[in-house]
């Protein structure tokens, strides 16, 4: 089974946070794991927080860069690649949602990334992108 996580999601495979266990073991269940390219600014921000915010050491978040890294590089995470032509259905998608739904940038990328690969369904813990993948058209999925 193919799953598509958001940056959310991917992050709690490399840091101790809340429902992290799950989520790994649900990663540990997959046949493969996707995201889009957008996750790896997304996972250097991520760091970053943990760092300043003291929740792991300057010598913790390098490593976790280092994991990271070498899992993207080594094909752990299927990236999906933000195309013009992905852009511009980001375009559409958020054009085509009722007026009430609240969206962010990220989170079009995300739901359009797993539109445009044919995934019914993305995991995160986020209820605007979850509330948001529905109005698309995707289940939303959470380990909690």
């Amino acid at each position: 089974m193919k799953l598509y996580f958001d940056s959310a999601y991917i992050a709690k495979c490399y840091l101790n946070e809340a429902d992290g266990a799950q989520v790994r073991e649900i990663a540990r269940s997959a046949e493969s794991l996707y995201s889009s390219t957008l996750c790896i600014p997304e996972m250097a921000c991520v760091f970053h927080r943990q760092l300043r915010e003291g929740s792991i050491s300057a010598r913790q978040a390098a490593t976790l860069r280092k994991h990271f890294a070498s899992d993207v590089a080594n094909e752990v995470w299927g990236l999906i690649a933000m195309t013009s032509n992905l852009l511009q259905r980001v375009d559409s998608l958020v054009r085509a949602l009722p007026p009430a739904t609240f969206i962010r940038a990220g989170d079009a990328i995300h739901i359009a990334s797993a539109l445009e690969y044919g995934f019914e369904e993305i995991w995160t813990n986020d209820r605007h992108l979850l509330a948001a993948a529905f109005a698309s058209g995707l289940r939303g999925r959470s380990a909690n």
